[in-house]
This record gives structure tokens, C-alpha cells and sequence, in this order.
């Protein structure tokens, strides 16, 4: 593996990586069949549907942030050989999701302060309250799934995963439907109608997915003999301070990492939709896009990481420092051609979406800076997984927090606005928020490639440290 070629390297994380982007996908087609469907329902729930998954996600992203600890943790331990503390490591992020779930759905149940943010209409908030009722439902189980995801994942068993996602994309698309259309049908005492639940209809029908999920998630982990050997069939331990604490000590500031990088959109989605429905509702179908684009590099990234922690486990840096580099070039290489091919079909891609014209004059605009925010996007993404497998995590959050809310949110809000809160005419509303998000990528982007070098220069120059120490004993 220390000798591994970047054709060798690109192998192994393929291996990995693309059942994690179908998985990937799946889940993501959850929030697109949502917008695709709501879009062509009615224009106040999309911008509710935009508001409420915004707040959804920095929600959940947050939350499920601390829960994926246990992806480094648990690589390292099986990279090492040490599968009964990697199950036992499973079972303490089971018990933190669950405590986590605690605080998410009370967030979710009184969101009030992102209603204030976003100074929505009365009824573009009442249809968000309704939304995230259902969303908070559907919480508990998707913080656990991300546990199950994480060990998977960890232990190379990506397709146990995919299969989960994939069945329940399958479930979603129909009775999102359902519920957002409604339906009606003749019986012989009369006609049943099912009202169309709109924004509504979405959040219930996440739920009643993401329960059903979990449920078939943890069947597999008590009855499939490739989980034996890691202690899961026997009696499952309570939370301990031994097993949380490291699960906390890197998960808090790799959560808060994520919220950042996370608000850093839904916090313009928040401030844009301060011009109106239509404007929000262009915003989220390039939102939707940039975040499909996302996901191959989001593949490599996991991909990566994991290939670097078993690498660290297995006391291996020259394989780590390889095959993390090789992944950061795959990653960026693939951000460029995606983000070019995104940018040369923007026209048909938006009407793909929607044909309402004035939707479609309000998200066309934004799909000009795709090709460069993909690839600063794919670049900061994969250098920061791998720098998670060094279990280098609090200067990243920094990094970000500067980059994303300082220059993204701030630098789009002085191009959006100005000082009397009207939208000026150049780079006015949208258009001003996804400049300054592309140059807040690109500024992450180059401090964590920076912070990389470091971290791998370090770390060996530590080993070879101990080797000698270990020598002259």
C-alpha cells in the first residue's frame, strides 16, 4: 500500500466510493422528488419547503456531524485488527444519536428563530411549522441510520448501506406523491378523498421513511453472521464516559464544522428570502443542483478518509499520506469536469426543474458561477475527510467558520443589500450571496490544502520520532 500508484490508489477508493454516491444520490433524490413535486404544486410551499429544509438541515447536519465521529474511530480500529472495540464504539454513537435526537426535534418542534431569520410571510410560516413537525418525526431515526452508515462505511461494507438508502428512495418517491397531490377514488358509499398536503406531505412522508429505514438498518446488524465478529449480537452496553467522550471530543467540533459549512447555504437561503417567494424558490433549485453535484465528491471524500484512517491503524502513514493526496486529486479532477459540464447545460438542467418562466429567470443567473464553486467545493471537501482520518478537525472548523459565514455570508450580504435593505442592481438579492459562496470555497479550500501538507509532514516527522526513541530503548 506505501508504494500504491494514483492508478492503484484510484482503484481501491473506487471501490469504495461508488456505492456511497448511489447511496449518496438516493438520499439526495429525497430532497429533489420534494422540490420537483412541490415546485409544480404551488409557489408558497416550495419557498416553505426552502425554509423548512434549511432549517432541517442545519439541524441534522449538525447533530449527525458528532454522530459520524465514529467513522475515524471506528476506521482506525478495524484498520488495527481491534473488531470488538469497533462494535463497542458503534454502540456508544448509538446511545449519543439517541441523546442528540433530544435536542434536534425540539429545534425542529419550535422553530422560531429561523422563521425570524427568513421574515417570512404568515402563511409561508405556518406551512413551515407543519413541515418540520413531520421532519421532527423522522430525526431520532436518521441520526441512528447515520450511525449504522458510519461503521458501514468504516468497515468497508459500503453496499450494506446503499441497499437501506436505495429501498427507501424507493418508497419515497410514491408516497410523496401521495400526500403532496392528494388523490381521490370512487367506493360504493361514496368518494374518498386524500387532501393534497403540499409542503406538508413531504415532511410526513420522510418520516414514515426514515422510521422504516432504521428498523430494517438495525434488523441487518442483529442477524447478518458478517457482524459477528464484532460482539453486536450480544447484549447491547450501556453509554459509558470511556466510549463517549473521544466520540465527543472529535464529533463536537467536526458537528460544528458542518453546521458552519451547512449555514453558510441555508443562511443564504434565509437572506434571500427576504426578496420574495420567487427569488427563494430560484435559489432552491440551484441549491438542489450544486448539492447533486456534490455527492460524487462527497464519495471520494468518505472514500478517502476511511482508506487513510485503516491506513493510520495499520501504521502505514507513507500508504496514508498517498492515498489521502491521490484522493484530494481525484476529488478536484472530478469537481472540474462536472462543474463545466453543469455550467454549458445550465438552460436545460433549470427547465428540467421547472417551466414556470419566472422561477426559471430568477435560477438561471446562479448556475453561472457553478463551475468554479464545484470545484473549490469538491477540493475543500475531500482535503477536509482526510484531515478527519489525522483526527485534525478543530482548525478546519476555523478555517471554515472565516471562510463560509465570514466571506460568504457576510461579503453576500454587502453585494445583496444595501444599507436600507433594498436590493441594489448589481449583483443584487441571489446573484450576490453565490459570488461571495464561491469565493468563500475557494478561500477554504487553499487553507485546508495548506493545512494538509502540514498535517502529513508532522505526523511522520512524530513516527519517525518514535521509531527512534523506541530504537534507542
Amino acid at each position: 500500500m506505501s508504494g500504491a500508484t494514483l492508478l492503484e490508489n484510484a482503484r481501491r477508493i473506487a471501490t469504495l466510493a461508488w456505492p456511497l454516491f448511489v447511496g449518496q444520490i438516493a438520499v439526495l433524490a429525497f430532497s429533489t422528488v420534494d422540490t420537483v413535486m412541490v415546485a409544480r404544486h404551488s409557489a408558497l410551499d416550495l419557498a416553505a419547503l426552502a425554509i423548512g429544509a434549511s432549517a432541517y438541515i442545519s439541524t441534522f447536519i449538525g447533530f449527525s456531524g458528532v454522530v459520524m465521529a465514529l467513522g475515524p474511530i471506528a476506521s482506525q480500529l478495524y484498520g488495527s485488527g481491534r473488531l470488538v472495540d469497533c462494535g463497542r464504539a458503534l454502540q456508544q454513537s448509538i446511545w449519543l444519536a439517541l441523546g442528540l435526537s433530544v435536542f434536534g426535534c425540539a429545534l425542529l418542534l419550535y422553530p422560531e428563530p429561523f422563521l425570524a431569520l427568513s421574515k417570512a410571510t404568515p402563511e409561508v410560516a405556518e406551512r413551515v411549522r407543519l413541515y418540520l413537525r413531520g421532519l421532527a418525526c423522522a430525526l431520532p431515526a436518521a441520526l441512528l441510520f447515520t450511525a449504522y452508515r458510519a461503521f458501514n462505511i468504516a468497515v468497508s461494507r459500503p453496499k450494506a448501506v446503499m441497499a437501506l438508502q436505495l429501498a427507501a428512495l424507493a418508497l419515497k418517491v410514491p408516497l410523496t406523491a401521495l400526500l403532496v397531490f392528494g388523490i381521490a377514488w370512487s367506493t360504493p358509499l361514496g368518494e374518498l378523498r386524500l387532501p393534497a398536503l403540499g409542503a406538508l406531505g413531504c415532511g410526513i412522508a420522510t418520516a414514515i421513511v426514515a422510521i422504516g429505514q432504521m428498523a430494517l438498518a438495525w434488523r441487518v446488524l442483529r442477524r447478518d453472521p458478517f457482524y459477528v465478529r464484532f460482539g453486536l449480537r450480544e447484549r447491547m452496553a450501556g453509554p459509558t464516559r470511556a466510549g463517549i467522550v473521544p466520540l465527543l471530543r472529535l464529533g463536537v467540533p467536526m458537528g460544528l464544522s458542518m453546521v458552519v459549512e451547512v449555514t453558510g447555504f441555508t443562511g443564504m437561503t434565509f437572506l434571500i428570502a427576504r426578496s420574495g417567494a420567487t427569488a427563494v424558490a430560484g435559489h432552491q433549485i440551484a441549491v438542489n443542483l450544486v448539492s447533486l453535484m456534490y455527492m460524487l465528491p462527497l464519495a471520494i471524500a468518505n472514500a478517502s478518509g476511511t482508506l487513510v484512517a485503516q491506513r493510520i491503524g495499520a501504521d502505514d502513514p507513507a500508504g496514508a499520506r498517498r492515498i489521502g493526496w491521490h484522493g484530494i486529486a481525484i476529488g478536484a479532477g472530478a469537481g472540474a469536469v462536472f462543474g463545466l459540464a453543469a455550467y454549458l447545460g445550465r438552460d436545460a438542467i433549470t427547465q428540467a426543474y421547472t417551466s414556470n418562466p419566472v422561477i426559471l429567470a430568477a435560477a438561471l443567473p446562479l448556475l453561472t458561477w457553478v463551475a468554479l464553486f464545484h470545484l473549490a467545493d469538491a477540493t475543500q471537501a475531500v482535503t477536509a475527510f482526510v484531515l478527519r482520518a489525522y483526527r485534525i478537525v478543530t482548525l478546519p472548523l476555523v478555517v471554515n467558520t472565516v471562510a463560509l459565514w465570514g466571506v460568504g455570508i457576510g461579503g453576500g450580504f454587502l453585494l445583496a443589500f444595501d444599507r436600507s435593505g433594498r436590493v441594489p442592481a448589481a449583483l443584487g438579492g441571489a446573484p450576490g450571496f453565490w459570488a461571495a459562496a464561491t469565493l468563500a470555497l475557494v478561500v477554504a479550500a487553499l487553507a485546508l490544502l495548506a493545512l494538509q501538507v502540514h498535517t502529513v509532514r508532522r505526523h511522520e516527522r512524530e513516527r519517525r520520532s518514535a521509531l527512534s526513541a523506541r530504537g534507542a530503548s
